[in-house]
């Protein structure tokens, strides 16, 4: 099975989740490409940023700040994830940077991979004009459970809801973010740790690292799994948490805090 990874990150997803496809050897990644996200319509993008904080507020976009810290620098606490280009180096794996996700640069590669599937870990929307080119399309990983949690953040909407579980979601890429059809998907307990944010990153660990291996045993067993494939059906997309929202989820989670606390 020859793989394609697209990512926006070198220390997130794709860096967790390539040493567990390299042990491998009915997997061959034959090319890792990292988007480096560059603003090429500056004017757009200060609109998107302007109306996303219309929509949650200056105080929702504040929290955000402080929740993305729970997906990225927290991890290192319960994971080591090296770099994503030092781990492509060592393995003799060509590693290439685009200036975006969706530029010609990009699909000049992805024709040049010539993958059986691209796998997108941590991007944002995907062209059809990539997400085409291999042979088999692409996947994403989606560390929510899908129809249920549409471009949500992991954990903390599952706890927003008062939910005791969480998941992670491996679908194919269609022209609509989170709704391709479901090829493989897990869920998973919410373990409650001291604080909210201890809570998300903890978990947020533990669906990486089950995601990795079931990523492994979806390529291993290729056919079976695309077989089975179904449609989401419909579903709820969500943000950002709003300033209010995100002091319920607090009181939420307070309340969660009656189960036992793993130290």
């Amino acid at each position: 099975m020859k793989v394609v990874i697209l990512t926006s990150s070198l220390h997130g997803t794709a860096a967790h989740h390539l040493p567990f496809l390299l042990k491998e050897s009915g997997i061959k990644i034959t090319m890792v490409i990292y988007s480096e996200g560059l603003v090429k319509n500056k004017k757009k993008w200060y609109l998107a940023k302007l109306n996303k904080i219309v929509q949650i507020g200056f105080l929702g976009a504040l929290n955000g700040r402080q929740i993305r810290k729970w997906y990225t620098s927290n991890l290192k606490q319960y994971a080591q994830i090296e770099n994503l280009q030092s781990i492509c180096q060592r393995a003799d794996i060509p590693f290439y940077k685009t200036s975006t996700i969706n530029s010609e640069e990009t699909i000049a590669l992805f024709n040049r991979a010539q993958a059986d599937i691209g796998i997108s870990l941590g991007n944002g929307y995907i062209s059809q004009k990539i997400f085409n080119i291999p042979k088999h399309g692409m996947l994403n990983i989606h560390h929510a459970l899908l129809p249920q949690y549409q471009n949500a953040q992991s954990i903390i909407w599952s706890i927003y809801n008062e939910e005791k579980e969480t998941g992670f979601t491996i679908h194919k890429i269609n022209r609509y973010i989170d709704k391709g059809e479901i090829v493989l998907q897990e869920k998973m307990p919410i373990l409650i740790r001291d604080t909210l944010a201890d809570t998300v990153t903890y978990n947020y660990v533990n669906l990486l690292n089950q995601s990795a291996l079931a990523l492994v045993k979806l390529l291993m067993n290729f056919e079976m799994y695309f077989q089975k494939a179904y449609p989401q059906g419909n579903g709820k997309s969500y943000t950002t948490p709003s300033y209010w929202q995100f002091w319920k989820m607090n009181k939420i989670f307070d309340k969660l805090k009656n189960a036992v606390i793993i130290k």
